[in-house]
């Protein structure tokens, strides 16, 4: 039997250590969250679909990007807190720069399963491809 003092312990362990992390948990991060884990799933069922199979360090790695998401929010909050600034700028910044990223990931996904995508979506993903190729060839020395 679980002791409910050691539960209430943890609890409030687990919500200090993110209150501090964060700030607070707040409707856009639940939100981010949500994006996550629809990424994740979609991701997983587009390799199983197109038969690429699962593969453990792909998985792996796929995971550990998105844990290091929240440490670069956990880093834009406290710099928050340096700069005194009490609306949280630089975290939501982070958080929108961020979701935008897996929200392009799950349209592809989306397109790997067959599912439609209206052509808008298409074309925008598109030229975010192309403008993030673009960026990359001109940071590249030679």
């Amino acid at each position: 039997m679980v002791n409910i003092y050691i539960v209430q312990g943890m609890t409030g362990i687990i919500g200090t250590i993110l209150t501090f992390s964060f700030g607070s948990w707040n409707q856009l991060l639940n939100i981010f969250l949500v994006v996550i884990i629809i990424d994740y799933i979609t991701g997983v069922l587009a390799a199983i679909k197109n038969k690429s199979g699962l593969n453990s360090k792909i998985g792996f790695w796929g995971l550990t990007r998105k844990a290091l998401m929240f440490l670069v929010i956990i880093l834009a909050h406290q710099l928050d807190l340096l700069m005194n600034n009490g609306f949280g700028a630089v975290k939501s910044g982070v958080i929108y720069f961020y979701m935008v990223n897996e929200l392009i990931s799950i349209t592809e996904n989306y397109g790997r399963l067959g599912l439609p995508l209206p052509e808008q979506i298409t074309r925008i993903i598109a030229a975010l491809k192309n403008k993030e190729k673009h960026n990359n060839d001109l940071n590249k020395k030679p």
